[in-house]
């Protein structure tokens, strides 16, 4: 057993030299970095459509005939908002991929110094899993014959070589969606009359609320409502907040 055991492993070592590791891949193409700038995107519209509606709603509250003032927030309030989103999905993302790399460097330094002790970790994974030693043994060596690092990373972390996370796609998405939800209620500030300029923005919001809330839901799998109605609510709270601080500088300006 022990001269089987120790045979597996030179053949995953020898493996790991001669293969090209064609599917290592680090960066773009795979279903993990897709979805993770989508999620940045639906969370960027998001937090644009109330951040947009907020600060327009709170400004126009206090004193609803100087457009030139709510435009002016909106546009300072544009610019900051999406500088900061971008900013942090690159910082957060930029984390998880340091990580990342991180585990692949260090798995690959281990399967070259230990390829014994590597494969006996990986039929140990196998077996917790439920599988008898003789099936985790045949499946690690059939995994490990075509790209042992790959399985290694798949089987110990849930990492996949070719689906790294990708801060810069996470940083645009976030920043291009969020100056587009907050574009929305902006818009309609500028252009309604004033009388309607609140009650309009505050339905433009929601809508946009909505839209998020459907897509996210679209995105999960879930059912629609919880995340609509979370959307809505949230948004209508935050756009409740404004306004009552806004009444409250109005009144003492008046």
């Amino acid at each position: 057993m022990h001269d089987k055991d120790t045979s597996l492993a030179d053949e995953q070592a020898g493996s790991a030299e001669g293969t090209n590791e064609a599917g290592e891949i680090v960066g773009f193409g795979g279903l993990g970095a897709k979805l993770n700038w989508l999620r940045a995107g639906v969370l960027g519209a998001n937090d644009g459509v109330v951040s947009g509606a907020g600060i327009t709603i709170g400004v126009a509250v206090a004193n609803p005939s100087n457009l030139a003032q709510i435009m002016l927030a909106g546009v300072a309030g544009l610019l900051a908002g999406a500088s900061a989103m971008a900013m942090g999905e690159y910082v957060s993302v930029s984390s998880q991929r340091d990580t990342e790399e991180a585990l692949i460097a260090r798995e690959r330094h281990d399967l070259s110094n230990y390829p014994h002790e590597e494969f006996e970790e990986l039929v140990q994974v196998y077996r917790r899993q439920g599988l008898s030693e003789h099936t985790a043994q045949a499946v690690v060596k059939e995994l490990t014959a075509h790209n042992p690092l790959g399985a290694h990373l798949r089987a110990e972390y849930g990492v996949h070589q070719n689906e790294l996370t990708t801060a810069w796609h996470a940083a645009i998405a976030s920043a291009v969606s969020f100056t587009a939800g907050f574009l929305l209620p902006l818009t309609a500030m500028f252009l309604c009359p004033r009388e309607l300029r609140i009650p309009i923005t505050v339905a433009v919001g929601l809508v946009g609320l909505l839209l998020t809330g459907t897509i996210s839901a679209l995105i999960s799998g879930a059912p629609k409502t919880r995340p609509i109605l979370r959307n809505i609510v949230g948004g209508a709270t935050a756009m409740a907040l404004t306004w009552g601080i806004g009444h409250l500088f109005g009144l003492g300006a008046s």
